[in-house]
């Protein structure tokens, strides 16, 4: 029996002709980069190895092309689907292992040279065609396209289409001779030609451009934000500064600061002017101060509407391991992590509800029984156990999910019981299913993992999986004690669940 690979490659070198069929191409690729790998490069002379990097390098840029291609193939017939995953992006990500980062850019290429269909089946040219015919030549790269792509998002939207198209085919040949970084440059002085008075921006323009993005929290545990504010916003926010950011004024590091806005009644001239002399914020101090006091101002006067849904409360979760040592870290719904000597403090009087669980299982008490949807009990017993969405790689807080039932409410063993309750997100909740290209989920019944739910692509026998991107950090034994623990904790740590009330008289509620 021959080995059709092998054939392949006999034929190629014999004929010089290759293959038809992607499966052998693509083989005929992978038997060459292995083949290469192991060849000596030593033998070859200085000029020769130049030569070689160039090829190679034309190869990787012609690669991103065919890359492409594949995924646009992926995505028009939702190829994705058939291995578990919800969208390319997931599948790219989790899938392939790329991580969040790389798949974005994948992606983002794609959608730069990749020809997609239609809802008609019609094959539509790529958005950039003088890109996506540069990088399938092999003059530019990946880097290169997303330059292209970026600077051509910043074109007023005013422009014509034909203007456009001139300026996106005068850079992908600027891409020829030039790298990433000079090509933005180039890019800039395009931008600065089409706009030169930077009048031509609009409306739309500004409201595409607008958002504000909190980033990830860092080893510190501080997030960074960055983002563009439209006009409006901005005069109304400097407004608010100017009240609440004044010097003096909700200065968390000064017990007799007055809080609140410089302008209400009550607010003592003189203990203000004595606050301003013992300030010593910088202005960016001062503004992160007064957004915390109108979180606190907000949170305080039911700004987020009847307290009837976990997403308009600050609701915390945390071991009572960790609780007792006064180390380790808490987690809210929304995913932020909080160290513990901050949650001692913060649930003085700012914590509606506070959930301690125990830290040897991931059992939890049995919260009663509703019609279809889950009380806000069950949902805060969820929150203690599940932290997040509990499909496998998905980082979905709480906040953002739906009680999930297992088996599915629609058949005859589905009930609101919160032992055949989960988190999901919307996405994953809906992609439950029997058919192939959807997930099923389970309780898992014993183990480490007791009443945790647990998902697998359904049609198929692959193994359970759970989710751990929420549970990272709960390892028993995993934080030290607190060598230096606050003055005043009023919280005992207990060995059963509790589901507590607000209490402002203590500490932490109980």
């Amino acid at each position: 029996m021959t080995d059709p690979i092998t054939d392949s490659i006999a034929t190629v070198v014999a004929t010089g002709a290759l293959p038809d069929q992607p499966a052998e191409l693509l083989a005929l690729i992978d038997a060459a980069a292995v083949k290469l790998a192991e060849t000596s490069l030593s033998p070859e002379t200085e000029p020769e190895l130049l030569a070689h990097t160039q090829t190679a390098e034309r190869i990787r840029r012609r690669w991103d092309g065919v890359s492409s291609r594949l995924l646009v193939e992926v995505s028009d017939r939702n190829a994705h689907r058939t291995a578990g995953y919800l969208n390319p992006h997931q599948y790219l990500s989790q899938g392939l292992r790329l991580g969040t980062r790389e798949a974005g850019r994948r992606l983002r290429m794609t959608e730069t040279i990749g020809e997609f269909s239609n809802f008609q089946g019609q094959t539509l040219p790529p958005r950039k065609p003088a890109t996506a015919a540069a990088v399938a030549a092999g003059t530019v790269g990946a880097e290169h396209a997303l330059v292209i792509s970026a600077v051509l998002a910043k074109v007023p939207g005013c422009i014509s289409p034909e203007v456009k198209a001139r300026a996106e085919a005068e850079l992908a040949q600027a891409a020829a001779g030039l790298n990433p970084d000079d090509l933005g440059k180039v890019g800039d002085r395009l931008l600065a030609h089409l706009d030169p008075d930077g009048q031509e921006s609009d409306h739309v323009d500004r409201q595409r451009q607008r958002g504000i993005t909190i980033l990830p929290q860092d080893r510190q545990l501080m997030s960074k934000v960055r983002g563009a504010m439209t006009p409006e916003l901005r005069a109304k926010f400097e407004v608010i500064l100017t009240a609440w950011a004044a010097p003096g004024m909700n200065n968390p590091t000064d017990p007799d600061s007055p809080t609140g806005t410089i302008d209400a009644d009550g607010i003592d001239a003189e203990a203000l002017a004595a606050a301003r002399g013992r300030d010593l914020r910088s202005a960016a101090q001062r503004t992160h101060d007064a957004l915390l006091a109108l979180c606190d101002y907000v949170l305080a006067h039911g700004g987020l509407g009847a307290p009837n849904r976990i997403p308009a409360e600050l609701v915390i979760t945390v071991t009572d391991q960790e609780l007792a040592g006064h180390a380790g870290i808490a987690l809210t719904a929304t995913g932020t992590r909080i160290p513990i000597g901050e949650l001692v403090r913060l649930a003085a009087d700012a914590v509606p509800h506070l959930a301690v669980f125990r830290n040897h299982t991931s059992e939890i008490l049995y919260q009663g029984r509703a019609a279809r949807f889950a009380s806000k009990a069950q949902r805060l017993a969820l929150f203690a156990r599940d932290r997040g969405c509990t499909a496998p790689g998905c980082d979905r807080p709480f906040a953002q999910t739906q009680a999930h039932h297992a088996p599915d409410w629609i058949t005859p063993a589905g009930r609101t019981d919160i032992d055949a309750l989960g988190a999901a997100c919307g996405r994953h909740n809906r992609a439950v299913g029997t058919k192939r290209g959807q997930w099923e989920t389970t309780i898992l019944p014993d183990g480490p993992h007791t009443g945790r739910i647990a998902w697998r692509p359904a049609t198929t026998n692959h193994p359970w999986r759970l989710n751990p991107i929420h549970h990272a950090g709960q390892a028993k034994n995993l934080h030290p004690p607190n060598p230096h623990p606050p003055a005043r904790a009023d919280a005992a740590a207990g060995d059963t669940t509790r589901l507590t009330g607000r209490d402002p008289d203590r500490r932490v509620a109980s």
